[in-house]
């Protein structure tokens, strides 16, 4: 379910550049045109071949060649790998005999998975080509995890299941945004008509049956706020508060193990000391779609309380619609590179995608270490000015029509992939008389593995100017 925010903050990096100076480069798109048309989306094509499949394009379509080469990838089950060391960490908190795990299920899913079946309304956001990844226009890529869960409800294969996967969006450019990322959602269902009617008393018993443990533990609202965390109208209080009490103790026992191997990690690195303060957590109360009542998770780490995961009693309606009415329980979801970053002091997301083996083999099945840096590189920034589309009022005047900063971002991704470390938009301008707009993002280029030199910035910078001109249709400054 997409019960969480995928973002981690992190300090931006020192200013500074090659040759240690910032500059504007104002882009001449006629050299750069050409390498652009080399990199063209996928779209330009009558069909697209994804996992070992041919999918008709059309106009819906928006999948570039570098994100398409990321499906084989799947970094959560590659041995070793610090996605994969999280995905299994988490999984051992949840017995295999209750809690079937799904961890290879295929990314192109259709719109009706995606959205359809967890009642996105047509206008909602998500489904935009801004946001999400279209194959063609009844076919995406998921963009949660969550676009499985009617088929798993539906399959009724067990009493719980865990579904990890690897999820795509259009997003920002930074050390905690990339367009590939993974998730885990996890459920655990009961059914009145197995247990009599009398769901509330099985929770409990099954509640009994989980580990104690002694964290210091923060929950001072009630399970049901009437305005703030509603009880839905299909349950009775009984069941939402042995449910909420059985999904709260499950997920502490996860940040117990999790948060307990990363300190143990700390130590060992000489980062944290062995008599620093218990661990801590507290529920806060949360709005999700999906769940009702439903709580943030948040755990004090090295000084500062992080937002880890997002839950709740799941709404009725979506077991009801898989055609299992008589189910209810508790649905979390969590980021697995917000957690791997914390338990092994990861800095940035690019790192999870790097063929580096000075990055990979720090890293072993079953092992938690921490992330020792082998080079820090310089950054170079380069600024990016460009007046948008004019509207076409007798004025002349008015906001460019359709532009996103996520298509601003897909074009710097397409042209310089990973070498790019940060995109920000630093300046909006409106000319007073002609009402056009003008917008600057400033570009971080920084490798991870080397020194990027000044030629090949250049180059890369004339491409992005090539390819915003082209595809944003947009008049450089």
């Amino acid at each position: 379910m997409r019960l969480y925010s995928s973002k981690i903050l992190y300090e931006a990096s020192a200013w500074g550049g090659v040759g240690g100076a910032q500059s504007i480069f104002r882009v001449r798109q006629v050299s750069a045109l050409g390498q652009w048309h080399r990199r063209r989306n996928l779209s330009s094509k009558p069909s697209i071949e994804l996992e070992n499949q041919q999918f008709p394009t059309d106009s819906w379509t928006n999948l570039p060649p570098h994100i398409a080469s990321a499906l084989p990838r799947k970094l959560h089950l590659q041995p070793s790998h610090p996605i994969a060391i999280t995905r299994k960490l988490i999984e051992s908190r949840f017995p295999a005999a209750t809690y079937k795990p799904y961890n290879d299920l295929s990314p192109i899913v259709s719109v009706h998975q995606n959205f359809d079946s967890l009642g996105f309304p047509l206008e909602h956001p998500g489904r935009s080509k801004t946001d999400t990844y279209y194959v063609n226009a009844s076919t995406v890529l998921r963009t949660h995890t969550s676009a499985h869960q009617a088929d798993t409800f539906r399959a009724q294969e067990s009493d719980g299941f865990l579904i990890s996967a690897d999820v795509y969006r259009r997003d920002a450019i930074d050390r905690s945004h990339y367009p590939v990322f993974h998730q885990m959602e996890g459920a655990r269902m009961w059914s009145r008509d197995e247990h009599g009617g009398n769901v509330a008393a099985a929770v409990w018993a099954d509640f009994e049956k989980l580990p104690k443990h002694d964290m210091v533990i923060e929950d001072p609202n009630p399970t049901i706020h009437p305005e703030r965390n509603p009880l839905q109208d299909p349950h009775t209080a009984e069941e939402a508060e042995a449910i909420a009490a059985h999904l709260k103790r499950s997920l502490e026992n996860v940040v117990v193990e999790v948060f307990g191997q990363a300190k143990k990690a700390a130590i060992a690195a000489g980062e944290a000391k062995g008599d620093e303060e218990p661990l801590r957590v507290r529920w806060i109360e949360a709005y999700f779609p999906f769940t009702s009542p439903s709580w943030e998770l948040e755990v004090f780490w090295q000084g500062d309380w992080l937002e880890l995961l997002g839950c709740g009693v799941v709404q009725q309606h979506l077991p009801t619609n898989a055609g299992v009415p008589s189910k209810l329980g508790w649905a979390f979801g969590v980021g697995l590179e917000r957690v791997a970053m914390l338990l092994f002091g990861i800095p940035d997301i690019r790192l999870f995608w790097s063929h580096d083996p000075r990055f990979l083999e720090q890293f072993s099945e079953g092992t938690i270490n921490r992330f020792v840096p082998f080079s820090k590189y310089p950054p170079c920034f380069k600024d990016i000015a460009f007046w948008l589309k004019s509207s076409s009022s007798a004025a002349g005047g008015g906001v460019g029509a359709g532009f996103h900063e996520n298509d601003m971002m897909e074009c710097v991704r397409g042209v310089a992939g990973d070498l790019v470390e940060d995109v920000r938009l630093v300046d909006e301008f409106t000319h007073p008389k002609t009402g056009r707009k003008s917008v600057c993002f400033r570009i971080n280029y920084r490798s991870l593995e080397r020194t990027l030199t000044n030629e090949e910035i250049n180059k890369l910078q004339g491409d992005v100017g090539a390819a915003v001109v082209e595809k944003l249709g947009v008049e450089l400054r």
